[in-house]
């Protein structure tokens, strides 16, 4: 028996200097990815990595030993003790780790609870995980109908109206500083999207120039021009700090891109106004030493929290039509994970066909009104006997080998062959 499991961590479980420690990079994902096949006890993986959640999405016959072997595996890719993070990870198994990625494809479990952003990040792991061949017939299925629930709750319920962004949220934090951003003068770290919905904000509130520093200068001059502002490049930030009022950052680098040392030496050409850092990368760009420093303020995502719970209560019920709907997509992929299963494939093919000659027998036999009753029984055992020979063959390979556990993905052919799962 095949087991779907969910091992992770996510912000409501770790905080962000622990999560920043064990995210990944897409380059580094590949590789992982590639340390994580090498496993025997896995059979599939997909990794998703994001600033608030890190987790191992895989599937196995032997689903403890293959836990403390992507524990360890874990533990070993980003040289931390196992000790340090393992009373944070949680785990989830089949059902319960179906409705799991279903409701975080669906921003159920997201910080800012109806974001679109997770649905791309969890298609884009999906993507590499395909690119690796890490992902086969059990998770295939499991991601292409997370895809399907994900925009089914997003179309029938109104999770997504008035949803705040990650983006949104670090706007309105600026804006409980400093009143109105009214020709505050900001500089945009990072150039993806992120970094754009947070220009889109802000132009809304008026704000003043608007500077964007990227580690690639074409993406940065791209965005500068689509919303009128300034390209400048990564080695410009400290110039580019003397001028700024707010600092928005969220590049996807591994190390600090603002730090301590930066931001002291431009206080005195700032004449010691006032500078405040946003920093909604994981792992964080902005070196949270800065806050020590007069009149200069660093927030992270964590501090995010307190302006997204503003926007729960609007939101709970339309989170609760969601829930329904993905516990409607959890039975549904419960019976076909029992599909999966020689026995209850061999009994609906044989039900397929004895309806379909059922169908053709009631057919024939309304033309052939001069039949005996013997004559119709006759015909019957005679289809009865030609679906038992045709079914025999079938039958013995799909029981030999169902029998030993390493057929889902010729049962899964088998069963598209028979059109046994009409969607």
């Amino acid at each position: 028996m095949i087991d779907i499991v969910v091992l992770g961590l996510n912000h409501k479980t770790a905080d962000i200097s622990l999560r920043e420690c064990l995210a990944f990079s897409a380059d580094q994902t590949e590789y992982a990815l590639e340390r994580f096949r090498a496993i025997d006890a896995i059979e599939e993986m997909v990794m998703l990595s994001t600033c608030n959640r890190v987790e191992l999405i895989f599937s196995s016959k032997s689903q403890a030993i293959a836990t403390d072997a992507a524990k360890q595996c874990l533990s070993e890719l980003k040289a931390i003790d196992l000790a340090a993070f393992d009373s944070v990870l949680y785990k989830y198994r089949n059902e319960d780790a179906v409705r799991h990625v279903f409701r975080v494809a669906s921003s159920l479990d997201s910080m800012v609870v109806g974001e679109p952003q997770i649905l791309g990040q969890l298609k884009n792991a999906y993507r590499l995980a395909t690119i690796q061949k890490t992902s086969g017939v059990v998770l295939n299925r499991l991601m292409h109908k997370t895809f399907s629930v994900a925009k089914r709750v997003r179309t029938e319920t109104g999770i997504g109206d008035h949803a705040v962004s990650i983006s949104y949220a670090a706007i309105e934090l600026a804006k409980k500083i400093f009143g109105t951003l009214e020709g505050k003068r900001v500089l945009l770290i990072g150039a993806g999207e992120m970094a754009e919905l947070a220009v889109e904000h802000l132009i809304r509130n008026r704000c003043g120039e608007i500077r964007v520093a990227n580690r690639t200068l074409e993406r940065a001059i791209e965005m500068a021009r689509r919303f009128r502002g300034q390209a400048v490049g990564l080695e410009e930030i400290s110039e580019s700090l003397i001028h700024a009022d707010i600092v928005i950052s969220s590049t996807g680098a591994s190390g600090l891109v603002v730090t301590r040392d930066q931001v002291k030496a431009v206080m005195r050409p700032r004449r010691n106004k006032p500078i405040f850092f946003i920093d909604i990368a994981v792992p964080r760009d902005v070196d949270p030493e800065i806050n020590r420093l007069s009149n200069a303020y660093v927030y992270d995502i964590d501090d995010l929290q307190g302006v997204v719970d503003e926007n729960v209560q609007d939101r709970q019920k339309e989170a609760c039509k969601a829930e329904r709907i993905i516990d409607e997509a959890v039975i549904q992929f419960r019976v076909w994970m029992e599909s999966l299963d020689a026995v209850p494939t061999i009994v609906s093919i044989r039900q397929k066909l004895e309806a379909i000659a059922d169908g053709e027998l009631q057919k024939t036999f309304h033309g052939l009104s001069h039949l005996t009753d013997h004559d119709r029984q006759a015909i019957q055992k005679m289809t009865q006997a030609m679906i038992n020979k045709i079914l025999h063959e079938p039958t013995q390979y799909l029981r030999r080998n169902g029998a030993m556990g390493n057929m889902p993905a010729q049962l899964d052919v088998v069963r598209k062959l028979f059109h046994l799962d009409p969607e």
